[in-house]
């Protein structure tokens, strides 16, 4: 083997990355334990507002030292393993940011009955689909007015200088297309900002691009409800007075005074460092008056007086101390790690007694920039805000007509803004009065710019500039600027909850299943092959090793979807080694050396590994490219399993193999034991005589299945069918049916399912009442629905938190909800996924076996897989055996196509090499024969990777076992279809059989 050394090399290297950022995850968890044990009461219970608030305490603090670079528990947790809501708990939603309402607010709320008509039809034009809104808006339209110019309905006052009576309408749709366009990036950022200070770690937020749609996720909320308020609330834009800071410093002070004060009284309440604790000690001890101190004078206590005073003053507990340069002009610049604490000091009571009525503190929206002059720690600005009497802002975005981005004279950035009449009248007030002073532009109580009035502006037509680095940055105030004038609505299209106690569970029924699975295949290997297995089995540890490193270091979260891919991959990573160890020991049969049986397995092997992995590889990137939220987290983790097993059973295995075979001692490696050296060998079965037994078997099967499916159908999943679906623990075992009986009365007659999740005291009802309507009021109406059908029925009560769940209560441990256009969109993914996947996979195996009729052989044995595993869910509904078809179903689906492309390019690859061996011999027995030599890889394939789903589908949870089942199906279907289904229809294909 060439470029051991690089392989060695390579192998060091990505082991020592992969320590590197799994170390990382190792301090974190440990972090978060001592935040436990630091905040737990005398019970046991966890206090979890101290919890955070002492990991908010070392968030910009150095806890990680690691060759002499210091980490702080921010950047630990940007690069440590995260875990996915499934698997913590946490909550995901998917907004939807609706383009009618940005429409209609462009054209002035038009009441034209032409224009309404065009919009409501685009609107069922696009629903399930991935049309443009805008185009089918403009052909509706053009349908319903053909004679009507755009100019007639949005050429209003509003729009002036931008569009008029003589714009054409293509001139209008780019204003359109790029008004929706900044509308959403303008939810994007204000929902972007208020997840940021939600107060949960790891948040994330992506615009999932051509869809109008964002994504967020929140690991660890326990209040969605909160959440939804804080995601939909209107955007709120305010322009403020700021004060000077003459006058403030009085108020400061003030607050300053209390403060020190209140520390003289309590001198306990002053934090130390370790050094300091023994000074502290000893005067708390004198300034109490502790009579064991004979020697205790009033000099020695004026003294520790003085001492406490210049302890107090070292500390960073008050408005001024916690400067960290000079103030700026009308504001204050503050240690980012401070702002936690500064927020508990003004919202105390007694702090807030000595602020003035009309002065409110808003912080900076973003870090400040520390230029050449600020170096050090990242800064925040505090500005001290002047309000009115009635708290109400005197200028609000409503006012504002148009905001744009552009370089003015001197190619700087600027934003010009322009506001309507009565805006005007007030902007022209307010800047006469202010002027050389600075205005806040507050969105949602955070400033987001603060410029300074260079007089006065009477005419509403203003710009502001000197404050952008980049054009960028001009463009994202200009867009904020827009959000009074032209909201745009979001509405929770998909909702999903997971609750903590049910993350864990999932998190420890992932973790046993791999583990297990891990164990039975380990020992299989050792027994079956030997010494070559101990081999396998340290390439199967250095895969795992692999795909954990390598999700921490891409920030990847690890899901339970995932870690169903990494027990599949378990699987599918023994089918390489089985490949070549099989390929050794038909050489070594043969008569050949050790060292040449070791170089020719590896060599004939090499092509069947790389092609089955490339198949599969191919379904992993179009479950990536196509799938949302679970299936994306299953593909990401296939994709990355598939590269490590390959490099770690062909490459690393190799390595070793050699050199343990360096003098060709079959004494220090061998690859099979007594029982196992020739099994399954000299088989000579006819199985191409057999084929059309096998077309019949299966169009019986898949005939029964279709029939079971118009009968009574899938039981589809709310991802597929639009719904809303609740977990449901209770203390002690219910039946499903009395439960769906009398939750109907409740849910209007709506279709209900009612079925066990896992365990008897856990039942998953699905409901379609109210599906249609989207808004948080039929979110509440159907959750009150249901936990008062449930209290009735059972005569229990509901309790928020499922941890303190007992024999009288019931609890709700998680909830999803995907409204009618979500489920439309998901469904139409499956089927162009599956499409997609069987072009690629066609086009791959022909341009590899130079013959169409190996491609349309594949595909016919992948299609008719794909029907067995379907009419296998409907058989099992029909009889009484229900499994949910969800995402992750459709990802089982396309991991069965590419397990069963994966068997059959391996015969494929046999027949190949056998016709090239035996040129102008009858293809059947060729075929036959090609059969018969893989038949062992095939079977103890096909068993390993058996055994692993078994242990997925008996110890993974209810939330994989719809997926599990699929697997356990397509991996026995995908098995036969190779032998029986693939090469009969190759042969068939073929006018020449002989």
């Amino acid at each position: 083997m060439k470029n051991k050394g690089f392989i060695v090399f390579l192998t060091i290297l990505i082991s020592v990355l992969c320590i590197y950022y799994l170390s990382f995850t190792y301090i974190s968890q440990g972090i978060q334990q001592q935040a436990i044990e630091a905040t737990q009461s005398i019970d046991g219970s966890t206090d979890v507002i101290e919890k955070q608030r002492y990991l908010d305490s070392v968030w910009n603090e150095p806890v990680y030292n690691l060759l002499g670079i210091d980490y702080t528990y921010k950047e630990i947790k940007e690069t440590e393993l995260n875990l996915g809501l499934d698997l913590q708990g946490g909550m995901h939603v998917t907004l939807e940011v609706s383009p009618i309402d940005i429409i209609k607010g462009l054209s002035g709320n038009s009441s034209n009955s032409e224009f309404l008509e065009a919009l409501n039809a685009a609107k069922e034009n696009v629903r399930g689909t991935q049309l443009n809104f805008v185009s089918e808006f403009y052909s509706e339209f053009k349908e319903i007015a053909p004679e009507k110019e755009l100019s007639q309905i949005f050429a209003t006052a509003a729009n002036r200088g931008r569009i008029s009576l003589q714009s054409t309408d293509s001139e209008i749709l780019d204003i359109i297309n790029t008004e929706v366009e900044s509308a959403i990036d303008r939810s994007f950022n204000i929902l972007r900002t208020r997840i940021d200070r939600f107060g949960t770690s790891q948040p994330n937020i992506q615009r999932l691009q051509g869809t109008g749609r964002i994504q967020i996720e929140l690991p660890g909320v326990d209040n969605p409800q909160r959440v939804r308020k804080l995601l939909q609330g209107v955007a709120k834009l305010e322009f403020w007075e700021v004060y000077q800071q003459q006058e403030v410093s009085s108020v400061l002070v003030s607050i300053n005074s209390l403060l020190v004060q209140e520390m003289k009284q309590n001198p306990s309440s002053i934090e130390l460092t370790d050094e300091e604790q023994e000074t502290k000690d000893d005067i708390t001890a004198l300034l109490s008056g502790d009579e064991t101190d004979s020697l205790a004078t009033d000099d020695a206590d004026s003294t520790q007086t003085a001492q406490l005073d210049s302890l107090i003053s070292t500390r960073n507990s008050d408005l001024f101390e916690l400067l960290v340069a000079s103030p700026v002009k009308g504001g204050l610049l503050y240690n980012v790690a401070d702002t936690a604490k500064i927020n508990r000091i003004l919202q105390r009571e007694d702090v807030q007694a000595l602020i003035p009525g009309t002065m409110k503190f808003l912080w900076d929206v973003q870090i400040k920039d520390k230029g050449e002059d600020l170096t050090g720690p990242d800064l925040l600005e505090l500005y001290p805000i002047r309000t009115n009497r009635g708290g109400k802002a005197t200028l609000t975005g409503e006012t504002i007509l148009s905001a744009t981005a552009s370089l003015n004279e001197r190619a700087e950035p600027e934003v010009s803004m322009q506001m309507n009449a009565s805006g005007s009248r007030v902007w022209g007030k307010m800047t006469r009065e202010n002027i050389g002073q600075r205005i806040a532009i507050v969105l949602d109580n955070y400033v987001f710019s603060a410029p300074y009035v260079r007089g006065e502006i009477p005419n509403g037509s203003s710009s502001i500039s000197g404050g952008f680095q980049t054009i960028e940055e001009a463009k994202d105030l200009a867009n904020i600027l827009k959000a009074g004038s032209l909201p745009a609505p979001t509405t929770i299209v998909e909702d999903v909850v997971v609750g903590p106690t049910l993350g864990k569970v999932a998190q420890d029924q992932g973790l046993n299943s791999i583990l297990v699975g891990l164990i039975i295949v380990i020992v299989f290997m050792v027994i079956y092959y030997a010494k070559g297995g101990l081999i396998a089995n340290l390439a199967l540890f250095f895969n795992v090793f692999f795909i954990m490193g390598i999700l921490a270091q891409f920030g990847t979260s690890l899901t339970l979807p995932g870690i169903a891919g990494i027990v599949l991959t378990i699987g599918m990573a023994i089918d390489a080694n089985v490949l070549i160890f099989e390929r050794i020991k038909e050489e070594l049969r043969n008569g050949a050396g050790l060292k040449a049986a070791i170089s020719s397995g590896y060599s004939k092997a090499y092509w069947s590994i790389f092609d089955a992995n490339v198949t599969t590889l191919i379904v992993g990137i179009i479950l990536f490219t196509m799938g949302q939220g679970p299936v994306k987290g299953f593909a990401i983790t296939l994709m990355i399993g598939i590269v490590c097993s390959f490099f770690s059973a062909v490459f690393i295995t190799r390595v070793i193999v050699e050199a343990f075979s360096k003098k060709g001692d079959s004494a220090k490696i061998s690859f099979a034991n007594a029982f196992s050296r020739n099994a399954l060998t000299n088989l000579n079965f006819e199985f191409l005589s057999k084929r059309k037994l096998a077309y019949v078997f299966s169009s019986i099967f898949i005939g029964i299945g279709i029939v079971a499916m118009i009968i009574k159908g899938i039981t589809l999943g709310v991802d597929f069918k639009g719904g809303r679906s609740y977990v449901i623990t209770f203390d002690q075992p219910k039946a499903p049916t009395a439960i769906k009986t009398s939750l109907s009365g409740y849910f209007d007659d709506a279709g209900t399912e009612v079925k066990t999740f896992g365990a008897d005291n856990i039942l998953k009802i699905t409901t379609s009442y109210k599906i249609d309507d989207e808004s948080d009021d039929a979110d509440a109406v159907v959750r009150e629905e249901l936990i008062k059908g449930l209290s009735e029925t059972t005569g229990l009560l509901y309790i928020e938190d499922g941890s303190q769940l007992g024999e009288n209560n019931f609890t709700i441990s998680s909830s999803s909800k995907v409204t009618a256009t979500i489920a439309d969109d998901i469904k139409n993914s499956s089927y162009k996924s599956g499409i997609i996947a069987l072009i690629c996979i066609f086009l791959y195996i022909v341009f590899r076996f130079r013959k169409w009729q190996f491609g349309l052989g594949a595909i016919v044995a992948l299609f008719h897989d794909t029907l067995f595993v379907l009419s296998a869910f409907a058989i099992a509904n029909l009889l009484g055996i229900s499994f949910e078809a969800d995402q992750v179903f459709v990802a089982a689906i396309l991991t069965i196509i590419g397990y069963s492309i994966n068997d059959t390019v391996v015969v494929f690859d046999r027949i190949r090499e056998n016709m090239g061996i035996k040129s102008g011999s009858e293809l059947i027995p060729v075929f036959n024969e090609s059969l018969n030599n893989t038949i062992s890889r095939t079977f103890i394939t096909s068993l390993t990777t058996l055994i692993v789903v078994l242990v997925l589908f008996l110890f993974g949870g209810a939330a994989l076992q719809g997926f599990s089942f699929a697997l356990l199906i397509g991996i026995i279907v995908g098995t036969y279809s190779s032998i029986f289904i693939a090469t009969p229809v190759v042969i068939d294909l073929n006018k020449d059989k002989s």
